[in-house]
């Protein structure tokens, strides 16, 4: 999957948390048979990549251990693998690599790690290793206290100076410059105000040159901004932040609600072609 190239659409990953507490949909897919639906379904949605996770990272949610990780999400995509072609991409949402390892050897083919490397030091060497795609995102905070306090002069120049950061990091353990993504990390450590600004910012951060990855989907800014909205019912807010982001260049689109997303990343897709 190429994702650096501007003539490349955009592409859409799929949420599957595997968790009794995600914010969302937490305990939905907790049995592997319906986990392996709404993977199924999702990408008969239209999903590019699915994206499994083993660990809540709402706010307020607290750790959890590696094995219990790997036990939640290593049969199911195993068992996710042999169904799906092996062109399609299962990226695994964790900050350790001892369960980003085990999902590799499962058949993920990529990481998505909130706290870019930060959380376990050998979490790039083992991108660098594998030689696998991995998702650098900001994040101001640990998920149990982000929310309590979070604080920023200029929250774009801050976030891109921090992933500037992380990418030396990334590349001076070998990970290759075509292997790294970037997420803003909308609603980690963050109020509305510095959502909204990072929405309205997302070319600062297009212009690095990597692709970048952006995940606002249900969130609660967007639901307060409706009027109070549920988080299940913000699939039209979230549609508005796709649209956003491809006509500013964001290369993948992290959401729960893969139909609608799909509609408005390839309408604004359109649009921004006709435009180049």
């Amino acid at each position: 999957m190429t994702l650096s190239s501007s003539s490349c659409p955009p592409q859409i990953m799929g949420i599957l948390n595997l968790t009794p507490d995600s914010f969302s949909d937490g305990g939905r897919y907790l049995d592997p048979a319906d986990a392996l639906a709404r993977a199924l379904l999702m990408l008969e949605e239209g999903a590019d990549i699915i994206d499994v996770g083993g660990e809540s990272t709402r706010p307020g949610s607290q750790s959890v251990a590696a094995e219990e990780q790997i036990r939640r999400v290593r049969g199911v995509i195993c068992r996710l693998r042999e169904r799906i072609p092996a062109e399609v991409p299962i990226s695994i949402d964790t900050t350790l690599s001892e369960v980003a390892e085990s999902a590799l050897d499962a058949g993920a083919n990529w990481i998505n790690d909130i706290s870019a490397g930060l959380d376990d030091p050998h979490m790039l060497a083992l991108a660098a290793e594998r030689e696998v795609p991995i998702v650098l995102m900001h994040r101001q905070g640990r998920p149990d206290r982000m929310q309590d306090d979070p604080c920023y002069g200029d929250v774009v120049t801050e976030v891109r100076d921090h992933l500037a950061s992380r990418i030396e990091a990334a590349l001076a353990v070998g990970v290759k410059t075509s292997n790294i993504l970037l997420d803003p990390g909308i609603g980690f450590g963050k109020r509305s105000e510095h959502n909204l600004s990072l929405l309205a910012g997302l070319q600062c951060l297009v212009d690095f040159g990597f692709p970048v990855l952006l995940g606002t989907s249900r969130k609660r800014f967007m639901g307060a901004i409706c009027g109070g909205v549920e988080p299940a019912a913000l699939m039209p807010a979230t549609c508005a932040t796709t649209t956003i982001g491809v006509m500013a260049g964001v290369r993948v689109f992290r959401v729960h609600d893969v139909a609608g997303n799909r509609q408005a990343a390839d309408v604004a897709w359109a649009i921004r072609k006709a435009g180049l």
